[in-house]
Order: structure tokens, then C-alpha cells, then sequence
């Protein structure tokens, strides 16, 4: 599965940005979808997933409430919603698609075997 994140950018703090994750090569509906994140000298940090089929969606506690996570199968795209930026939010996001994702490792980076080249998001404060 080769990944492509997209849709970041440099904005206020309390405002808004939609990433995309835009599969090719295969089908995603097939595949749980997970973002991630890594904050400058820390470690890659998991931020929400969702389900082949979208019925199911977690999120971590940083961003629940402000973030929603969607997807488009027939658009081979996943989404995350990022409302109420705030300065902390700053960060390399990446998506990761994973066929064997479960609920015990969903916030596990092995668990996840293919992995997009992460769009910068920096919240200004």
C-alpha cells in the first residue's frame, strides 16, 4: 500500500485543518487507517484510527473532541479533521495502514505495516 499524506500547513492557534490520506496500489477499504504524529524530539505519538469499514473509531486523549477521523472508500481516503489547534498539535503527521490492527495495539507503530511521508502541521500561538 503506498500512502500519501497531505493538507498541512502553518495555521492559528483554535483554527482548523483537514489532513488526507490518499491510498493507491490497492484497495483501502480493506485496511484500518491510523494517524500518527511526531513532535519534535519525541517519539512518533498515535493520534486516532479507524476501521476498514469507518463504523469504528478511537482517538487518543490529547486530541478527542477536537479531532475526527473519517474516510471515503470510494475515494481510496481517510481523513482527519483538526479543529482547536493548539501550539502542542505542532507536528509531522504521517498515516498508517495496517490490516491487522487491533484494539490492544491500536497505538502501536508495528502494528501498522505501511506508512505515508508525513505533512508538517504547526500551530502558531
Amino acid at each position: 500500500v503506498q500512502l500519501q499524506a497531505s493538507g498541512g500547513g502553518l495555521v492559528q492557534t483554535g483554527g482548523s485543518l483537514r489532513l488526507s490520506c490518499a491510498a493507491s496500489g490497492v484497495t483501502l477499504a480493506g485496511y484500518a487507517v491510523g494517524w500518527f504524529r511526531r513532535i519534535s524530539g519525541k517519539e512518533r505519538e498515535w493520534v486516532s484510527c479507524i476501521s476498514g469499514s469507518g463504523s469504528r473509531k478511537a482517538y487518543a486523549d490529547s486530541v478527542k473532541g477536537r479531532f475526527t477521523i473519517s474516510r471515503d472508500n470510494a475515494k481510496n481516503t481517510v481523513y482527519l479533521q483538526m479543529n482547536t489547534l493548539k501550539p502542542e498539535d505542532t507536528a509531522v503527521y504521517y498515516c498508517a495502514a495496517s490490516r491487522s490492527v487491533i484494539l490492544s495495539n491500536i497505538g502501536a507503530v508495528g502494528a501498522y505495516n505501511s506508512w505515508g511521508q508525513g505533512t508538517l502541521v504547526t500551530v502558531s500561538s
